[in-house]
């Protein structure tokens, strides 16, 4: 499967955001926080054009999506094709069509702090929804799907940090962690314990725009590919 491995600092600054690709790291010490930091890669960055042009704008705005989501080229037009023939606004849809992936939910349920770990535990067969194991990180869940960790991952300490993380940080509105994770993941990782309780959380609804992570301008992203 291709993918992206080089470094992932690279390409905030090349976006001029955070793209949130490296986990707690992008909270607590990111470069890009630093002045003059988010410069973007290259030799000669500093000696390129300061105003960008339209199309450049829109290009910009859907390479911040596929990569906040590590979808390539040929899969992320797919899913404009797909969100253009559903009923509704097909910004809108296609941002819903990425949050909705099973590695993102993964990720935004605080299982894992970084999209390549969430998709990591998808791939390895550590991911079920609804009591059946899916290895397929673009798999699309639905309301009322329940996202689950295998028991084997209980005593993984990058699995108690990533929760304690976004036990911090708030569960995004549409979904809801199982009553029993929620007890247990608070104060700090020496206390977490999740001994008897279950790694799983539920998709409550569709998200809405407010509540989805990708800081884009979505209608460029129509406009790019309308041409």
């Amino acid at each position: 499967m291709a993918r992206y491995t080089g470094p992932v600092c690279k390409l905030c600054r090349r976006e001029g955001v955070k793209l949130f690709l490296k986990g707690d790291r992008c909270f607590t010490k990111c470069p890009i926080d630093k002045e003059g930091a988010a410069v973007p890669p290259g030799q000669h960055a500093k000696r390129r054009g300061s105003k960008p042009t339209e199309y450049a704008k829109r290009l910009r705005e859907k390479q911040k999506a596929r990569r906040m989501t590590g979808v390539l080229e040929r899969q992320f037009r797919r899913l404009f094709d797909a969100a253009s023939h559903q009923k509704g606004n097909t910004g809108e849809n296609l941002l819903r069509l990425l949050e909705t992936r099973l590695d993102n939910v993964v990720r935004r349920l605080g299982f894992s702090a970084s999209p390549a770990g969430a998709r990591q535990l998808v791939f390895h067969g550590h991911v079920t929804v609804n009591g059946k194991k899916v290895s397929i990180p673009s798999y699309q869940v639905e309301p009322g799907d329940l996202v689950a960790l295998e028991d084997a991952m209980r005593g993984n300490l990058f699995i108690k940090r990533s929760l304690l993380g976004a036990a911090q940080r708030g569960v995004a509105g549409w979904l809801e962690w199982d009553g029993s994770l929620s007890g247990a993941v608070k104060g700090n990782l020496d206390s977490v314990n999740l001994d008897g309780v279950a790694l799983a959380g539920k998709v409550k609804n569709w998200p809405a725009r407010t509540e989805m992570s990708f800081p884009v301008n979505e209608q460029f992203i129509v406009e790019l590919y309308s041409k």
